[in-house]
């Protein structure tokens, strides 16, 4: 089994910074993709960012420039780093592991609890 679980959320005021963290953990193998998810109030959730195993990043369009995705060499370990963040950025932040290679008896994808993040003055 994977287990995936998120923490740094919180409340930052507007034009601040947020370092989120995100750690998997048991049948991980070498190739996996994490991401960071984010879904606000009466909205869909959406992507902001994934690396690879391999360190290649992709961030959606409105992400860049303001946020980072980075991994700890050698783990299933990510961090968000979100700068000059606004109030359009509060919602529940949720980090995914995903497996490419099929493996009998573990899913494609595990879900992290999700870390709330709320920016207001």
């Amino acid at each position: 089994q994977v287990q995936v679980v998120e923490s740094g959320g919180g409340l930052v005021q507007p034009g601040g910074s947020l370092r989120l963290s995100c750690a998997a953990s048991g049948d991980i193998f070498e190739h996996y993709i994490m991401g960071w998810y984010r879904q606000a109030p009466g909205k869909q959730r959406e992507l902001v960012a994934t690396i690879t195993h391999g360190g290649t990043t992709n961030y959606a369009d409105h992400m860049k420039g303001r946020f980072a995705i980075s991994r700890e060499n050698g783990k299933a370990t990510v961090s968000l780093q979100m700068n000059s963040l606004e109030p359009e950025d509060t919602a529940i932040y949720y980090c995914k592991i995903h497996f490419p290679v099929r493996v009998y008896g573990r899913n494609d994808d595990y879900w992290g609890q999700g870390t709330q993040v709320t920016v207001s003055s």
